[in-house]
């Protein structure tokens, strides 16, 4: 791996489906942009249906973009020669049932060029390393949920990948077997390996990630550094015994006010509010508790992220619905533009893609109609 090359690099990778019989484009990742660089533990996150696993089969070559284009270690995702340094755990991955553990691991293994002697080293070690060793000749069969997911990290490690990539690979499975994952994990990043992972356990996310992106309705709505994105958000201080002439004044300097069991607390949103509101407090000669920096979790980011898009897509709609205009927008610009209706389509809203040969409009666009 070439220090000189990101790991994963895209550039308006897009893809859009079309449904056989009604003909409409449904679109699964549209025009994302992203860089990801060595030895990083990456996650991707969005809700069920906003383009994730089709962007990691696009990585991987398994679905082809309809535009845009996708890089691995600065070769182009296409060429198998650029996947040769990745591990991938699918998030439905199928298992030969009739194989014991230790035996699907040498096949896999064997479909990747690793030689046998490397094979049976490396299998029984990582059989070992994630809890499966007491199971290694028994077959698949038998497994659970939990296990298969185990045996599948251990079948993407099996050829050394400078760069993993993960499915869900917390699916079913119990606490103890997070942890232990998480572990590994761990382990592999601190030897340089980049750690791609996709997953709705915001919590395990949270916990071993540096960075996150988080993809709505397949565009790229927010990305950055956790530690940024859950910087602090306000602050907390409690008073056991708050004057109600404090309070009175305090109202308009915070966020919120509760009492609970003679216990009062209370938020600010920024240093400069808590500093007015705790000389307050000593004015009137009320007692200070507790004083606490609150943070945003990943999972606030999140809902804060997704529901600021939707209302901002509903908002659209509706402006659109009462003056009778469409969204327009070419896949050679980002932003969306309402614009006199082009088209009337029944059934409410719906995709439409047209095609232009105009010098102002060329190419394909897409088109949001009301009828």
């Amino acid at each position: 791996m070439s220090a000189a090359h990101p790991v994963i690099q895209t550039e308006g990778l897009t893809k859009h489906f079309r449904r056989f019989y009604t003909r409409r484009v449904v679109q699964a990742v549209n025009g994302i942009s992203l860089k990801l660089e060595g030895g990083t533990a990456f996650g991707l996150l969005g809700p069920n249906g906003s383009g994730k696993t089709t962007f990691i089969k696009m990585l991987l070559s398994s679905i082809v973009p309809t535009a845009g284009r996708a890089q691995l270690f600065g070769k182009d995702c296409r060429h198998p020669e650029a996947r040769r340094q990745v591990g991938y755990l699918p998030e439905n991955h199928r298992f030969p049932t009739y194989n014991t553990g230790r035996q699907m691991l040498h096949f896999y293994a064997a479909l990747s060029g690793t030689n046998r002697a490397e094979r049976i080293t490396r299998a029984g070690e990582l059989l070992e390393r994630v809890g499966l060793a007491d199971w290694a000749d028994v077959r698949i069969g038998k497994y659970s949920k939990g296990m298969l997911q185990r045996l599948g990290l251990a079948q993407a490690l099996m050829h050394r990948p400078s760069l993993l990539m993960l499915d869900e690979p917390g699916d079913g499975v119990d606490p103890v077997g997070r942890r232990m994952i998480r572990d590994v994990l761990e382990e592999l990043q601190q030897q340089g390996t980049t750690i791609f992972l996709n997953s709705h356990l915001l919590a395990e996310v949270e916990l071993f990630c540096n960075e996150v992106a988080i993809i709505r309705r397949g565009e790229l709505a927010l990305t950055g550094r956790i530690d940024r994105l859950t910087s602090g958000s306000g602050y907390h201080v409690s008073s056991p015994d708050a004057a109600e002439g404090a309070l009175d004044e305090l109202r308009e300097k915070t966020a919120s006010i509760e009492s609970n069991n003679g216990m009062v607390r209370m938020q600010f949103t920024d240093r400069e509010a808590l500093n007015e509101g705790i000389d307050i407090l000593r004015k009137y000669g009320s007692r200070i508790e507790e004083v606490q920096r609150k943070r945003s979790t990943l999972e606030d980011v999140f809902m804060s992220t997704i529901s600021s898009v939707a209302e901002m897509l509903d908002a659209f709609k509706e402006q659109a619905r009462r003056k009778k205009l469409v969204w327009f927008r070419s896949h050679s610009r980002k932003s969306w533009k309402l614009v006199p209706s082009l088209a009337r389509v029944e059934g409410g809203w719906r995709d439409v893609v047209s095609r232009s040969g105009s010098p102002e409009q060329d190419g394909e666009h897409e088109v949001l109609v009301r009828s």
